[in-house]
């Protein structure tokens, strides 16, 4: 499978940030992932990318001060300018980068507000960061997350995510599926795959319990992509798993799988 990609905020984590796109190709990466290119210089970040013949395949929408504790504003209707200003800074790094596919964490909600005034929000706030999104072609991706490792975040299952974009409607607005999210809130894979291919853009994998590589627990990784071949997935796959020991290392499943990168 060639639509492979490395995350590079979980994968090689042995060297700085901008040492790691070196690292991903030196180990035979083609595709590259990250969560947020906002902190960093962006014209260094699209010379090592061009420096290592390496495809940016996606990155997240701001999601605030992520070092206090936040993991998105979309949910927050304290936070609706800083989501909107938010969309304007992805559009602009996706424009540099030749991204046409940016995630969307919805994260927590400080304050009293009733689930209909939330919910409210955030369909307005989906739909607008679409609308822009559809303007420069790119398709904008919500991700659940489980309700375990982030307590109060505000999408916790694919069904979830799913209810918000029928009712948007919209036609660039798509679910990423984390394999490791989605097994902690109990989903059956198989089923999911199944039922909703066509509103999967992205792919993202990492075993259970520990949230380490593919091969060192109880979810049936290899039998995964299988089905997702099957029915008929075309995007990318990210490796965003924490390695046990050196990321080379951790990368000998994908062989013993079948696979290249």
């Amino acid at each position: 499978m060639s639509m492979f990609s490395a995350n590079l905020n979980f994968l090689f984590n042995e060297v700085p940030f901008m040492e790691r796109f070196s690292a991903a190709a030196k180990a035979g990466f083609k595709n590259v992932e990250f969560m947020f290119p906002y902190d960093f210089n962006q014209n260094e970040v699209k010379k090592q990318l061009q420096e290592n013949n390496l495809k940016l395949v996606l990155f997240n929408l701001p999601a605030g001060n992520w070092g206090e504790g936040d993991r998105g504003t979309a949910a927050d209707p304290a936070r609706k300018e800083e989501f909107k200003n938010g969309v304007a800074e992805a559009i602009a790094a996706a424009k540099l980068f030749g991204v046409n596919r940016v995630n969307c964490l919805v994260g927590k909600v400080s304050g009293d507000y009733a689930d209909t005034e939330i919910m409210a929000n955030l369909l307005d706030n989906l739909s607008f960061a679409a609308d822009e999104f559809q303007k420069v072609g790119l398709d904008l991706l919500i991700e659940p997350i489980n309700h375990f490792d982030i307590p109060g975040f505000y999408l916790n299952t694919t069904e979830q995510v799913i209810e918000i974009i029928n009712k948007l409607n919209k036609p660039n607005i798509f679910l990423q599926y984390d394999i490791y999210h989605a097994e902690r809130e109990g989903e059956d894979h198989n089923q999911v795959i199944e039922k909703y291919v066509e509103k999967i853009a992205h792919v993202q994998v990492a075993d259970n319990p520990g949230r380490n590589q593919p091969g060192t627990g109880v979810i049936a990784v290899k039998d995964l992509f299988g089905k997702l071949i099957e029915v008929g997935y075309k995007g990318y796959i990210g490796f965003e798993y924490k390695p046990t020991g050196e990321t080379v290392e951790s990368l000998n499943w994908v062989a013993t799988y079948g696979y290249e990168l």
